[in-house]
């Protein structure tokens, strides 16, 4: 469950302005126009629905899926040097099409940068040690090797921020800015997650409200951290998400709340996830889901139902002024699991062309009242 209304509407109205003015200015995103996109509005004619389960077939579905109106490769990651200096990371690379792959529009012109696919990235640092955290987002079009994806091998980027395989079941993340860099080996040890129904994903009762959703997870990350001129020698854990759909979310909802934690080596736990969408009525969409997912990868499908969610603590942001959660409790008595947890840094909001929390996280608790602990990271949007 990954930014519908971030991607939406960022991408749509700055790729409308790259492919008009070759501008790379980014709009700052309005709450009217974001009431324009919780419904659809018949602008998905031409574009796949997600409908079916078990659709996603390994390497093709590494790649992009222009077809479908909207997708993201989305990578975080809870780091430490060797003497316990943590770091958190985020790499988010977006794909939205302006208009269906058949577009009589598309085929009028042969330049080379003429494209109706636009690409936009996100990319944070969280330093936890000195309470830093690093915003970054860049955007360009799918065309002229700017930005784009592949299956096989597989690859996406934006400019010089880019995931690759190395080898089958081994990629390099490496993202930087003036200010701080990332560079990242990635070995999968898992086989990936197919969220939802076979991986289709619901996320509203109307119609092909849905996305087709895996996770590759436990990744076992090495490289470095750079902050400013200092390097820092990390390993860690990272977690894969890839999403695509031509979706929206249903009349009402207002926002959601997004949880990736990964155990540490329990024998009976692996991950974690669950998305709550969130209602103007304080109810949550009867659509919310999650997988508790065995060490052995067997995914146990949940429902909003089969938890409960307290907030133990806020935090205001000094620059949006957003009041956000910041301590829970989650409860899910069918699997006798029992965590709290907390933002290893208070301040990881995104105040990029749209403004979300989404930063690194620790939990503990009890899982068969055995002690159990996870880390990893939390979105949150609409608030």
């Amino acid at each position: 469950m990954k930014r519908f209304l971030i991607v939406i509407l960022v991408i749509f109205i700055v790729g409308v302005l790259l492919l008009i003015n070759h501008s790379t200015n980014t709009t700052v995103a309005t709450n009217a126009a974001l009431e324009t996109l919780l419904v659809d509005d018949g602008s998905y004619a031409g574009f796949k629905r997600a409908t079916e389960p078990n659709a996603i077939e390994f390497p093709r579905d590494l790649g992009p899926h222009e077809d479908y109106q909207t997708e993201w490769w989305y990578y975080t990651g809870n780091l430490e040097t060797e003497d316990g200096r943590p770091f958190g990371f985020q790499l988010t690379i977006f794909r939205r099409a302006l208009s269906p792959p058949d577009a009589r529009v598309m085929a009028t012109t042969n330049s080379n940068y003429r494209t109706n696919q636009i690409y936009l990235a996100h990319f944070t640092i969280s330093d936890i040690a000195n309470e830093e955290f690093y915003a970054t987002e860049r955007l360009s079009r799918g065309a002229a090797g700017l930005a784009g994806a592949q299956a096989a091998p597989y690859r996406v980027w934006l400019e010089d921020w880019s995931v690759e395989e190395i080898i089958p079941g081994q990629v390099q993340l490496q993202a930087q800015t003036d200010e701080v860099a990332l560079n990242l080996r990635l070995t999968q040890t898992m086989s990936p997650v197919l969220h939802g129904n076979g991986g289709l994903s619901i996320k509203g009762a109307e119609p092909g409200n849905a996305s087709y959703y895996y996770s590759m997870v436990q990744q076992v990350a090495e490289g470095d951290v750079r902050i400013g001129d200092e390097t820092f020698g990390v390993n860690g854990r990272s977690w894969k998400d890839h999403e695509y759909s031509t979706s929206a979310l249903s009349p009402g909802s207002v926002g959601w709340d997004w949880f990736s934690l990964q155990f540490d080596d329990h024998p009976d736990a692996a991950v974690l996830m669950l998305f709550q969408i969130r209602r103007d009525d304080d109810t949550l969409e009867p659509a919310s889901n999650g997988s508790f997912i065995t060490n052995d990868g067997q995914v146990q499908p949940l429902n909003h139902a089969d938890w409960q969610i307290e907030v133990l603590d806020t935090w205001i942001s000094p620059t949006s002024g957003a009041t956000y959660p910041a301590g829970w409790r989650i409860t899910i008595p069918s699997i006798d699991l029992m965590i709290e947890g907390r933002p290893l840094l208070a301040n990881q909001e995104l105040n990029v062309s749209t403004v979300y929390w989404e930063g690194a996280v620790d939990f503990s608790g009890t899982l068969g009242g055995e002690p159990i602990h996870a880390q990893g990271y939390i979105e949150m949007t609409g608030y």
